[in-house]
């Protein structure tokens, strides 16, 4: 099974917004780079399977691959919780801390903590792995590719943050005979 994680292209927010699970805009700029993107991938065969975050800004590029999208929640970026929306400099700076310090078990007021994110991740993944399809298209978020990355090399959850992960990257994953290769990162 060939599977290609893709992060969405960039979004139309300010620089510093804590906007993990709300909707926002895609950047004007979304068209281009959905065909800078496309130019990356090989073509997907009609029986291709494709999932998406409900976000819009994951959906809209989905819907360019197939117009059969499975949306999964499992797929959604890190709950902000009472943060989404904020800015991170309007948090207050012991608060703001205290949760950079221990992200990975701290959640943010009435949010989720990254070790939430990796256990929603790592379950889609084992439902995706039980599946029989040649190609798997997957539209997501930065969190959900670092949780995954960190579950495939068993790494723990804090190192995620070591991988770059750019808007309208591909990362491509072959699992064969019960074993995930990393064939690339970051395209």
């Amino acid at each position: 099974m060939d599977i290609y994680l893709i992060r969405h292209t960039k979004t139309a927010t300010e620089l510093g917004l804590c906007y993990g699970q709300s909707n926002v805009a895609l950047a004007d700029s979304f068209l281009e780079e959905a065909r800078q993107l496309q130019q990356k991938l090989p073509e997907f065969k009609q029986e291709s399977l494709v999932f998406s975050s409900p976000l819009t800004r994951c959906v809209q590029l989905a819907e360019r691959f197939s117009s059969t999208v499975v949306t999964d929640a499992r797929l959604l970026e890190l709950d902000f919780g009472d943060w989404e929306g904020l800015r991170f400099d309007a948090i207050e700076a012991g608060i703001l801390k205290q949760w950079t310090n221990n992200f990975v078990q701290a959640a943010p007021p009435n949010g989720e903590s990254f070790t939430d994110l990796c256990r929603r991740a790592v379950f889609f993944w084992q439902d995706l792995l039980g599946r029989e399809a040649k190609q798997v298209l997957i539209i997501t978020h930065a969190g959900v590719i670092r949780a995954l990355l960190a579950h495939i090399l068993t790494l723990p959850p804090a190192n995620a943050f070591q991988f770059r992960i750019d808007p309208g990257s591909v990362h491509k994953f072959q699992h064969l005979d019960n074993y995930t290769y990393i064939n690339y990162l970051n395209k």
